[in-house]
């Protein structure tokens, strides 16, 4: 069985109304939109504003620190008095003496006492700066000849007293050996303060023996003065 459509349910028959509603619809909001007016906004005038009242204006107090004065300040000095005296009056003139002195006066200078400087005193004096070197019995001549003579008599010295055969009994082991003998030549031109340094102690207190066997000499002398005068004798010998 064919269903039919009711006629009046039909939209297509009404379009052609439509769409004429729509044109006039279009066409009036054209009007209207070209038929309207605008017109400028007009402002009244404003009357004048005074903004100084509005603003408060601020004071800055201003602290000064007060310095109390110092006490017990002595016053001021007053001023002098200018006195006015009359013409006639006869003023006396206030005479000031030069301090410079004239050429022809004498100057008197105090006599400065002459201080003497103390010299300075001197102990010990190593041998190789001595003035005067100490003289070993039996030498003579210059200071030069002294000095030589000196250094020839501690070497046969030590030649005569120092015993060789020691070196070999302690078992050293074969070569030169030294022993280095330090001692000073005191004020009276004896021996005094003797070190020594050797590979042994037997061997040290052998040359500190030998030190101590030599015979009082003539002491040096630095600035005239006699002084205690260091010497080194270095003693040298060969273990089998």
């Amino acid at each position: 069985m064919e269903i039919k459509k009711n006629p009046k349910s039909n939209l297509e028959n009404y379009s052609k109304l439509f769409v004429q509603l729509g044109l006039v619809l279009a066409l009036f909001m054209t009007y209207v939109a070209i038929e309207n007016k605008t017109y400028d906004k007009e402002y009244g005038e404003l009357g004048e504003s005074n903004m100084s009242a509005d603003v408060e204006e601020e004071t800055f107090e201003i602290q000064q620190e007060v310095i109390p004065p110092p006490k017990n300040t002595p016053p001021p000095p007053a001023p002098e008095k200018i006195e006015i005296v009359e013409d006639e009056q006869e003023v006396e003139e206030t005479i000031i003496e030069s301090t410079e002195t004239d050429e022809a006066e004498a100057v008197v200078v105090e006599e400065i006492e002459e201080v003497e400087e103390e010299e300075e005193v001197v102990e010990d004096v190593p041998f190789s700066i001595i003035e005067d070197v100490p003289v070993f019995p039996g030498c003579k001549g210059s200071k030069a000849q002294k000095k030589s003579c000196l250094n020839e008599k501690m070497n046969k010295h030590v030649q005569r007293y120092f015993d060789a055969d020691l070196a070999n009994e302690l078992g050293l082991a074969p070569g030169k050996k030294r022993i280095y003998l330090v001692f000073k030549i005191g004020k009276t031109g004896n021996i005094e303060d003797v070190k020594a340094r050797a590979p042994h102690p037997r061997l040290k207190q052998e040359a500190i023996r030998i030190a101590k066997k030599l015979p009082k000499m003539e002491p040096g002398k630095q600035r005239g003065r006699a002084v205690r005068v260091g010497y080194t004798l270095p003693i040298t010998f060969n273990v089998e």
